[in-house]
């Protein structure tokens, strides 16, 4: 009596929601059932080789090896899983940079112009690094030469003003970076914006838990959080 791989396959299936434990544990008595009876009927002339048994006995070991594996990993993954929500929940109502390159521009007669805060991700070090905002319709507002920046997430602010001093309207502009090393070679960069953490989307079997950003950013997950400001 050999037990097929197929049969394996499937109590393994059963430890990740395939097969009940139940009938996995059923399937594995009717194999002992089957090998004792085997044993008990078998021709006393021609006895089953020690080495077939052994071997039929370690797949039936695998198959309780496997589903033990399963169930203790589904644990543990549901513990992440739950890790992450918590982490994603004291989030709720925090600033936090991920990927994009909006700046949102304020303003009141009290305090002045506003500009939301942004950043950059280096993936080396960058011997120079420029930062350029502009406006919707592509009309340069500021500039500044940032000089040299380590690798990693830098956030920055910026007043709101051009670099006359004058204050620019109020609404969304674009940030982008040149960034070069010292052999004047382009760094790659990636431009991180602000946004508000509003809400957390609890993640189901098969995806993460996502953030909510609101309406203009949308959803994010928490490896795109660079940085809690």
């Amino acid at each position: 009596m050999n037990i097929d791989s197929s049969v394996i396959n499937s109590v393994n299936s059963g430890g990740s929601g395939g097969m009940p434990a139940r009938q996995s544990q059923e399937l594995r008595e009717s194999f002992m059932t089957l090998l004792i009876t085997q044993l008990q009927n078998q021709d006393p002339l021609n006895p089953m080789d020690n080495a077939e048994m052994t071997s039929q006995l370690a797949q039936i070991n695998t198959v309780s090896g496997i589903e033990e594996l399963n169930t203790t990993l589904n644990g543990i993954t549901q513990q992440m899983d739950a890790a992450k929500s918590l982490q994603a929940a004291g989030l709720i109502d925090k600033a936090v940079l991920v990927p994009g390159n909006n700046v949102m521009v304020s303003a009141d007669a009290e305090s002045g112009s506003y500009a939301t805060p942004f950043g950059i991700e280096l993936a080396k070090p960058a011997e120079n690094v420029e930062v350029m905002i502009t406006s919707r319709s592509g009309e340069v507002v500021y500039t500044k030469n940032l000089g040299s920046v380590s690798a990693g997430v830098e956030s920055f602010s910026w007043g709101g003003l051009t670099n006359s001093g004058e204050a620019v309207p109020e609404g969304a502009y674009r940030v982008s970076y040149k960034a070069t090393d010292a052999e004047g070679k382009a760094v790659e960069t990636t431009a991180l914006n602000y946004a508000l953490v509003q809400g957390v989307t609890p993640g189901t079997k098969g995806s993460d838990v996502r953030l909510d950003l609101g309406a203009v950013y949308g959803q994010v997950t928490l490896e795109q959080i660079k940085q809690i400001l």
